[in-house]
Formats: C-alpha cells, sequence, structure tokens
C-alpha cells in the first residue's frame, strides 16, 4: 500500500463524523483543550439536545480540572447548569466511559437515552466510540460529532506535523491496547 492510501486508510478508521442530528445527550471526553465541547454546545443551542454530559478529571488550564474547565465554558455559552451532567473522577477514555454510563443510568435513566452524540477530538472519535459501546446498553444510538477546530488534528492533514506524527499512530496502538484489555465494544 502507497503512503497516500495508508494515511487515507487511517483517516478513515480514525476520523468519524456524522451529520448533528436530534438526540437524547451529548456525551464530551474532556480534554486540556475546550474544542471537544463545542459540538454539544451547538447542539444544545440548536435545540438538538437538552442534556449534556462532561467527563474528566484531568488538568486543565487555569482550573483544577478538565470537568470544572469545561462546566465553566458551557455555561458561558449559555447552557445552564440543570443541563449539565458532571463526571469528576475519569482519568482516561475507558473511565470516561465507564463512569459517564454509570451517571445516565441514574439520571436521566437509560429509558430516556437512546440516541447520544459522541464529542472527543476527531483523532480520537474511533476509540471514544468503541469505548462507549462496551460501557452502553445496547440499541444506543452513537453519533460521532468531533469539533471543526483548525487547532486540532484533522483527517485531511494530521500527518504534516510531528504532533501528528506521533498523536495518529499512537493513537492506532492504544485502539489495540484496549482491544486486547477488552475496553472495546463492536463499532
Amino acid at each position: 500500500m502507497d503512503t497516500l492510501a495508508s494515511r487515507q486508510a487511517i483517516s478513515s478508521f480514525l476520523f468519524l463524523r456524522e451529520e448533528p442530528q436530534p438526540v437524547d445527550l451529548a456525551f464530551v471526553f474532556g480534554s486540556p483543550t475546550l474544542s471537544s465541547l463545542q459540538p454539544a454546545i451547538a447542539l444544545y443551542q440548536a435545540g438538538l439536545t437538552r442534556r449534556i454530559l462532561i467527563s474528566g478529571a484531568g488538568k486543565a488550564p487555569g482550573f483544577a480540572t478538565e470537568w470544572q474547565f469545561y462546566q465553566a465554558a458551557a455555561m458561558a455559552a449559555g447552557v445552564p447548569q440543570s443541563a449539565l451532567i458532571l463526571e469528576k473522577k475519569a482519568r482516561h477514555t475507558r473511565e470516561n466511559a465507564a463512569f459517564g454510563a454509570a451517571l445516565i443510568a441514574l439520571d436521566p435513566g437509560w429509558a430516556q437515552v437512546r440516541s447520544m452524540a459522541v464529542c472527543a477530538k476527531p483523532f480520537h472519535m474511533r476509540r471514544a466510540v468503541m469505548t462507549l459501546r462496551r460501557h452502553l446498553p445496547e440499541g444506543i444510538r452513537l453519533i460521532p460529532q468531533p469539533p471543526s477546530d483548525p487547532a486540532d488534528l484533522a483527517a485531511e492533514t494530521w500527518w504534516r506535523t510531528p504532533q501528528g506524527r506521533e498523536r495518529v499512530p499512537g493513537e492506532l496502538g492504544k485502539i489495540s491496547d484496549y482491544a486486547l484489555k477488552g475496553d472495546l465494544g463492536d463499532f
């Protein structure tokens, strides 16, 4: 396989995206930058979701944790506290999915959630979706909603930067590790 074909295969595998649509909940995977929150806020402001789950206890600039960083940004964008579900302990993708699913079971409850937007970094979307599949009840529709932030790695250009050449192959390795540990569900 030539280099172009390899890059395209990697991009089409990792970088998942669907058009915005109504969902019962937007599930946001935290990170030290706010871009993963952008699709959830856009869905909320467009009336396409009424609830946003924010997950992540990692460090964020100017805040103790990602969830606090994202909560402040969501509320500054007009999302009321009552629309937010805050998962405050997760340190990695598996914990985001497992701890977030446990919170959803309590509020709003799985009977109220049949579709979910998955909001995560573009190159991280495949692992986010497959990890959620492992931890959610069957039948929940997952709609990949990565941000379109120019600061994020993009499917069309990730290989042009040292960060992209490091992070994207690293993500493939993490998917392999998760698969070997049984942390992924079917796509």
